[in-house]
């Protein structure tokens, strides 16, 4: 049996993540989907909790076949223990699947075989770009699975990157002069 690990923020989760899911399905016996960065939330580049992002990807991931385990992992800012912070988080797995080099170069370093994913429509399938077309109004729909659609839909999440986003200049102006709400 083949157990395979595959990391990421999914701030939000969409169609290049559910691509990637699909292959290494495909490769594996079962599939363990780490949340990283899990204790960051409502913040310009990271808006949605580690709870929401769980949502997102067991609802996208519905009819995959394959035992998934999606797991929270929170940063711990040190390099040289991250990988053993995972191993401690996570179930036993034989594989690394990732794109992102200093998670390649770690899980290479700590001996396990690191498997690198065709990237599928990186320009415009990124989270940075859904959260940049959701804060300009901008059609971004077609680039998530339509189950984070409405997960994002359900907890507000399409405000709260708007709120997010506004610069201070914004907050005075709607907020009064004396900048109290």
């Amino acid at each position: 049996m083949i157990r395979g690990l595959y990391i990421g923020r999914f701030q939000p989760y969409h169609n290049g993540h559910q691509y990637i899911i699909n292959q290494i399905t495909k490769e594996t016996d079962e599939l363990i989907i780490g949340i990283g960065s899990a204790q960051l939330s409502h913040e310009p580049s990271d808006p949605f909790t580690a709870g929401e992002r769980v949502l997102m990807i067991t609802s996208a991931l519905h009819n995959i076949s394959s035992p998934l385990y999606v797991i929270p992992v929170e940063d711990i800012n040190r390099n040289a223990l991250w990988v053993a912070h995972i191993i401690a988080m996570t179930p036993p797995f034989h594989r690394v699947y990732s794109g992102n080099p200093l998670v390649i170069r770690l899980f290479s370093e700590a001996g396990y075989p690191v498997y690198t994913p065709a990237m599928y429509e990186r320009a415009t399938l990124s989270g940075t770009t859904i959260r940049t077309r959701v804060r300009m109004q901008r059609p971004w729909e077609d680039l998530v699975p339509p189950e984070v659609y409405r997960v994002m839909h359900e907890i507000n999440g399409i405000s709260r990157i708007m709120d997010l986003n506004r610069n201070d200049e914004a907050s005075i102006s709607d907020e009064g002069e004396t900048g109290h709400v």
